[in-house]
């Protein structure tokens, strides 16, 4: 690498020779662009130079007017595969004179607004040196090169040069120097590159943090720990695993003991994609997400006849979530394993992931047997990332490594705008220009853990694009932590559906107008009820709402997203009255005692700690709840995930009757007088959630007609039922709607803050009309 000095100008020989400066803005450090810009130019014979700058990347080539405008075209057709770019900016001017390609120090001036690349997983030619016995990096659990390794977890300032990194602790060895400055290898200014000889090292620690054993031995040690049975906590790229026997019922099932999570399914991570195969059915689609750089966790479907898995690690339920090693310390293990292993977040339940080993003792005591640490420091944690496929493509149910923190861009332009997200799968985003800004995931935001973890996110990104905000925006709801947080802070509020439909908006670069389908467990409703089954028309201006699921009571509040049969019993009393509690029989009433049932009865007949609902999650729950399914949930979602399990193969176009009103209510009361009479005739599960499921659907497809939108854009939780998701989309394109739906950022509460970002950018537009 050369130094900043002013080239020596020479006399060109060709009269057609010309100077191209470009300034590229994107996805462009720390995938090989600079190395990828260096190879290019010297292929066409052109000089100059090329550097990061907090912005992006600077080039500056001359030479022919032909060559010069090849590079340019090549530049944005040949880029490295993980790159992104935003814009170009080019220029011509007269030539300087240069006499050689160079890749200059970078420029640390200015504010930082170049975009960070999210962790990848090892490349093929990483995984085959791991490997290799005459490879001087065999078996070394921290190789990378310039296509694959650490980037977000590890960086803490821009630009991306090993000096703003984690890394700037271990010094380069002759060998891996030499690497890291030949234009000819592909670790030229791969920032974490390093070797045994010169970079973090494996250390195995007993319960107690106690070091029990370094060097070579410390993988086989934590191997013959997971084979005996033992819960090894494995930090890893953005945070530490829990990783124990996936055929080890006993061992899953302490597993869940200690990390308190009682039926929540757990990630497996297999030796390879021929593993998974033994155990799922995998499409060329989900394929290539496991086996991509993003590299997933991917929902897939169990074989029938598969056997291998133990049922404790998704109990009663037909997928599993799946991924493949992504970091050569999981490939190191997997392949010494050979078998596979859940591999689930190290943490207590709904708390953040551990990413420091200390911190990690502290936190996991009582849960993992034995630490396999390193010490490279983890900057910002980062869960896996968990996708489905829906209607062909992938569709994020949590964003975290291997997208974080790439930008959507915006529609418009906003200021240095904060949004804290919501409550739940919390995330938040900063908005600045046309680019919106996705934190990690954080998670659930009702502990003190994750309320820190969501302060100091909010710290880091500031921090990381030198942004002080100039705006903050929020959840609408009181009681959210983020609106205690900004208290005393000037903000603005954003209503909790209309920031789910903005959302999907815009990832799919929508203009309003457009008809929003909103559909979820809880947001707080401008009226202060508790909205959730939502039709908002999104217009220039601003939204109404247009329709909503007919509402009913919820006895206890809070607590009927917990117990499905509270639900059940709302939905049962705004549609039977007193009565209800005359049919013992209904499996809602029979979930409760006598004691628990007497006050509830009261509570309903009065209206007292009953908030109404029009919530499209709480009546999936209720349904569940009436044919027996689920009534205590011990998870988020698991009622209503459970109802969409029930279906199975049971394809059936029979709908239940749910009318539209005129004045825009969806009277769900009728489907569930003919459910109940259907569970008395003892139909199945399977054919009364399908009628249920279509009924839905017709109720969006007949409120889309009244309305009269083309464009039709589906947001919320719900919209992670696939049955419910793909049979709405087939029938709205049936009638000549456009549906719309989530891909990159998630349906959930993890889309709200991108939702946030837009709702600011349409206020700035509105002050600011151009």
């Amino acid at each position: 690498m050369s130094t900043d000095a002013p080239p020596a100008r020479e006399a060109l020989a060709r009269a057609d020779a010309t100077r191209l400066r470009l300034r590229i803005r994107g996805a462009v450090q720390g995938v090989g662009f600079r190395p990828f810009i260096y190879w290019l130019a010297e292929e066409l014979g052109l000089c100059g130079w090329v550097r990061n700058s907090p912005s992006g990347v600077t080039i500056e080539v001359e030479g022919a007017r032909r060559e010069v405008e090849e590079f340019r075209h090549r530049v944005v057709s040949d880029k490295p595969p993980h790159s992104v770019i935003q814009t170009v900016e080019a220029s011509h001017l007269d030539p300087a004179g240069y006499g050689a390609f160079e890749i200059r120090e970078s420029d640390l001036s200015g504010a930082p607004s170049a975009i960070v690349l999210p962790d990848l997983a090892t490349c093929a030619d990483c995984r085959r040196e791991i490997f290799d016995r005459r490879n001087r990096r065999h078996l070394y659990p921290f190789t990378n090169c310039t296509h694959c390794g650490p980037r977000f977890s590890i960086i803490e300032a821009l630009p991306y040069d090993r000096g703003n990194t984690s890394m700037r602790g271990f010094k380069m060895c002759a060998a891996c120097r030499r690497e890291y400055e030949n234009p000819c290898d592909r670790r030229f200014h791969a920032q974490p590159n390093a070797c045994p000889k010169c970079g973090p090292q494996l250390a195995l620690w007993d319960a107690n943090g106690k070091l029990l054993s370094a060097g070579p031995s410390v993988l086989l040690g934590a191997v013959r720990a997971i084979r005996a049975g033992a819960i090894v906590a494995v930090k890893g790229l953005g945070g530490f695993h829990l990783l124990v026997d996936a055929r080890d019922d006993a061992a899953v099932r302490r597993l869940r003991e200690r990390k308190h999570r009682e039926e929540k399914p757990l990630a497996v991570m297999f030796p390879s994609l021929a593993a998974i195969r033994e155990e799922c059915e995998v499409s060329a689609l989900e394929a290539q997400l496991l086996s991509s750089a993003e590299a997933p966790i991917v929902l897939l479907r169990r074989l029938r006849e598969a056997a291998g898995i133990a049922a404790s690690v998704a109990p009663r339920n037909p997928f599993i979530g799946a991924l493949l090693p992504y970091t050569p310390l999981h490939h190191l293990l997997l392949a010494e394993l050979g078998f596979p292993v859940v591999a689930t977040s190290g943490n207590v339940s709904d708390e953040p992931i551990c990413a420091d080993e200390r911190e990690a003792v502290e936190r996991l005591a009582g849960i993992a047997d034995l630490f396999l640490v390193h010490n490279r420091p983890i900057v910002r944690h980062v869960d896996d990332s968990i996708v489905r496929v829906m209607a062909g493509r992938e569709m994020l149910l949590r964003r975290a490594r291997g997208y974080a923190p790439l930008p959507i861009t915006l529609r418009h332009p906003v200021p240095p705008t904060l949004a804290t997200g919501a409550q739940l799968k919390n995330t938040v985003a900063l908005g600045v220009g046309y680019d919106a800004f996705i934190s990690q995931h954080i998670g659930d935001l009702g502990s003190a853990a994750a309320a820190a973890a969501f302060r100091r996110t909010i710290e880091d990104f500031e921090q990381l694009y030198r942004v002080r905000p100039a705006h903050v925006i929020v959840d609408e709801h009181p009681d959210y932590y983020s609106m205690q947080l900004t208290a005393d802070a000037p903000h603005s509020t954003l209503q909790h559906h209309c920031a789910h439909v903005l959302s999907c908006m815009t990832e799919n670069e929508l203009d309003p107008p457009v008809l929003g389908v909103a559909w979820d467990g809880t947001g707080y409703g401008s009226d202060g009820t508790i909205w959730g089954g939502e039709f908002l028309k999104i217009t220039a201006d601003g939204f109404e709402r247009v329709a909503h699921l007919r509402t009913f009571r919820l006895p206890g509040g809070d607590a009927a997203a917990r117990e499905p049969r509270r639900s059940a019993l709302g939905v049962l009393h705004e549609t039977l009255g007193e009565s209800l509690f005359r049919r013992r029989g209904l499996a809602p009433l029979r979930a409760f005692t006598k004691g628990e049932l007497t006050p509830l009865r009261q509570m309903l007949a009065r209206g007292v700690n009953c908030p109404l609902t029009s919530s499209a999650g709480r009546l999936f729950d209720a349904v569940a709840s009436i044919l027996d399914l689920r009534q205590r949930a011990s998870f988020e979602g698991q009622a209503a995930m459970e109802l969409e399990f029930a279906i199975g193969d049971g394809a059936t176009d029979d709908a239940y009757e749910m009318p539209l009103r005129a004045d825009g209510v969806i009277d769900w009361a009728p489907a569930v007088r003919a459910i109940l009479a259907d569970v008395k005739r003892s139909r199945s599960a399977a054919e009364i959630s399908a009628k249920f499921h279509n009924a839905l659907v017709e109720a969006i497809v007949t409120v889309a007609r009244r309305i009269g939108e083309a464009c039709v854009a589906l947001s919320g939780g719900c919209f992670q039922n696939k049955y419910l998701t793909e049979r709405t989309i087939r029938l709205l394109r049936e009638e000549g709607f456009r549906p719309f739906w989530h891909q990159r950022v998630p349906p959930n509460d993890g889309g709200i803050a991108l939702g946030q970002i837009a709702g600011a950018a349409r206020a700035h537009l509105e002050a600011n009309p151009r």
